[in-house]
């Protein structure tokens, strides 16, 4: 039988928190609010208490409580411990609310390609997205990994994605893509590369041709699903999405025949 004496602490009630209203309103972003807002910082504040206190300290009937506190459990926020004929609320440590967010994150980052797929297609209307500077450069990069396919299309201006988004973010997004599973067939050219790294890999799901020397490719290009992503360099400054599935075939198509004329890297295992 678990004790509650070990079990449940005595901390100090909800007021002495001075929860503000700047509280309130980041839990609300996450779906914590109303009764569940009150019920989740009383529990907090108690550390542990029947229900009955939780529900009167946060001025809340005990059947209304108990469904809301039901709510908390299935959320991972508190759990119960029955001892005897009482039960007990304990608040779980706050750090859990990291591990909900990041648990919706990954969720969507799951289904995104697939309601992209279906916003497209309901929309029937092609959309640009225009991103200035450095962060829309980093936002049109990692948005190349919605598309849902298990092959990248992508031309690489060496030189330019060395500026920005810089190699440490571009070393980030090449470790993710590999670990989604998603293989890069990019072409670049000889004269824009600095430094010699990024060849084809198996390891790393990638496959590189260099442009015939007559065709400089100075501008990053990538074609993912039905959208085209432009990063242009760090003088310019910007990414652009482009939503369109013919525009996306279209530039596929260009890109597959510039891939026929590029010659294969020398590959590592």
């Amino acid at each position: 039988m678990i004790d509650p004496a070990n079990e449940i602490g005595h901390a100090s009630p909800i007021g002495d928190l001075k929860v503000t209203t700047d509280i309130e309103e980041k839990l609300a972003r996450i779906g914590i609010t109303g009764t569940l807002y009150k019920l989740y910082l009383t529990a907090v504040g108690l550390g542990g208490a029947s229900v009955t206190e939780v529900a009167a300290k946060a001025g809340l009937a005990r059947t209304t409580a108990h469904d809301a506190l039901a709510k908390l459990e299935a959320e991972g926020l508190i759990r119960f411990v029955d001892h005897g004929k009482r039960r007990f609320v304990v608040a779980q440590d706050p750090g859990v609310l990291l591990e909900r967010i990041e648990a919706r994150r990954q969720m969507l980052e799951d289904v995104m390609p697939v309601l992209r797929s279906m916003y497209h297609h309901e929309s029937g209307q092609p959309n640009v997205r225009f991103h200035p500077g450095p962060d829309g450069i980093r936002t049109t990069l990692w948005d190349t990994l919605s598309g849902g396919d298990t092959v990248l299309r992508a031309t690489l201006s060496m030189k330019e994605l060395m500026a920005e988004p810089g190699l440490e973010e571009m070393e980030r997004y090449l470790s993710e893509r590999a670990r989604r599973g998603i293989w890069l067939r990019v072409i670049r050219s000889a004269e824009r590369d600095v430094v010699p790294i990024w060849p084809s890999s198996q390891e790393q799901r990638r496959e590189l041709r260099y442009a015939p020397s007559a065709h400089t490719l100075a501008m990053t290009c990538f074609v993912y699903g039905n959208k085209v992503a432009l990063i242009s360099s760090a003088r310019e400054s910007f990414g652009m999405i482009i939503d369109s599935a013919e525009f996306a075939a279209f530039q596929a198509s260009m890109f597959d025949a510039m891939w026929s004329l590029s010659t294969p890297a020398s590959a590592q295992p």
